[in-house]
């Protein structure tokens, strides 16, 4: 009984140093819709916890875990001034995703724009190829 306990722990200690080093990005912080959400509120003033609490349909205790995530990620700082904490967006950090999309984006252009090009090149090809109808009057 000795042994499963201290294997246990040895588990149970091991995990928690794996998910305590795993470090969070902006990518998770932005996949959920309430972080987003959090996220747009703060961006042009800082705002006080229960202030951020108050818009949501969720508990105090939900959304300081979801401003934890968002600190973890980088885009959160929260200051304390007096009893009250304020979160502050840092959204140097979504710089990251708009790098990630762009390349996507130009990615995608450059198919669409060779997709036009072949389009066009058959239409040309197709118009000249066929021959020309006269109406009658």
């Amino acid at each position: 009984m000795r042994n499963r306990l201290v294997s246990y722990k040895f588990v149970t200690n091991r995990l928690r140093i794996r998910l305590i080093s795993m470090r969070r990005d902006v990518f998770q912080a932005i996949a959920d819709p309430t972080r987003r959400a959090i996220i747009n509120m703060i961006a042009n003033q800082p705002m006080n916890l229960n202030a951020v609490a108050e818009q949501f349909d969720i508990s105090r205790p939900a959304i300081s875990k979801q401003i934890k995530i968002l600190t973890q990620c980088g885009l959160v700082n929260i200051k304390q001034q007096g009893r009250e904490r304020y979160c502050e967006a840092k959204l140097q950090k979504l710089n990251e995703v708009s790098e990630w999309v762009e390349q996507y984006r130009i990615f995608w252009n450059e198919k669409l724009d060779a997709l036009e090009n072949f389009l066009a090149q058959e239409t040309l090809s197709n118009n000249t190829d066929k021959p020309i109808k006269h109406k009658k009057i």
